[in-house]
């Protein structure tokens, strides 16, 4: 069945950081847009081009809707892909269509403490988890970015540590792995949220959380939103790969 489409319009920018934009979205196609309970909510916004529509997906870091706006917010490098161009480029008026939103994640109020990591593109997510968290939580929260310009500020619990990794020429992840690595295990039932770079995610950071600390599926939610190296597209076709080769390796990971 074919997912429905919404048309938003663009109500205006704000350029958040030198790699960071935001759009807000909003005009009379709002009143299709039905949001969700999950703090990592995603819409596939279609962005059309010479050789067809080309989908990427977004994750909504605001709703207001006595506004009647969403706010989505795109990680830049110039030229570099379709959405970051786009967003740079965009200006009142300008539309486009999107999908969803979907999603899976929003704190447990039952959880003793709060994991969160991820870099630039699980940003949104990760403020919207912490942004939803009761005033009391407790945990730690780390976020791998280029450097210091692109620190962004949002509200988090005070008895939630935050701690910015600063990438510089390493390779997207593995600064981001060895901090959550290097962070004291609490005590008591923890609720995860880890979403980044794939291989740095689902390699290593699960492996460490699932396997060496015994969090359950159930508290743990831990993927890829990308891989270094390759497209959505592309990368959609690794994650149906890797989805089945951990179908006949024995469980426990």
């Amino acid at each position: 069945m074919a997912r429905s489409r919404t048309t938003l319009t663009v109500q205006h920018t704000i350029r958040l950081t030198d790699h960071l934009i935001r759009v807000h979205l909003g005009g009379p196609g709002f009143a299709s847009f039905h949001p969700n309970e999950f703090t990592d909510a995603y819409v596939k916004l279609v962005f059309p081009g010479p050789d067809g529509e080309t989908v990427r997906t977004y994750t909504v870091r605001s709703v207001d809707p006595a506004a009647e706006e969403i706010a989505i917010d795109f990680v830049y490098h110039g030229d570099e892909g379709v959405a970051g161009p786009w967003a740079a480029a965009a200006e009142p008026g300008d539309t486009i269509e999107l999908m969803g939103p979907g999603g899976a994640y929003a704190p447990r109020a039952d959880a003793d403490w709060y994991l969160l990591a991820g870099d630039e593109s699980a940003l949104p997510a990760i403020a919207a988890a912490c942004a939803a968290l009761p005033s009391d939580a407790v945990g730690s929260v780390f976020v791998e970015i280029a450097g210091p310009a692109d620190e962004l500020a949002f509200v988090h619990p005070e008895g939630v540590d935050l701690t910015w990794v600063h990438r510089g020429d390493t390779a997207p992840g593995q600064l981001l792995a060895a901090a959550v690595r290097s962070e004291p295990w609490r005590d008591g039932q923890v609720h995860v949220f880890i979403h980044g770079e794939a291989e740095a995610v689902m390699h290593n950071l699960r492996p460490y959380v699932r396997k060496d600390h015994g969090v359950p599926a159930d508290w743990a939610s831990i993927s890829g939103y990308w891989r270094r190296g390759r497209t959505e597209e592309g990368f959609r076709r690794w994650k149906a790969e890797l989805a089945e080769t951990e179908k006949a390796a024995p469980a426990g990971v």
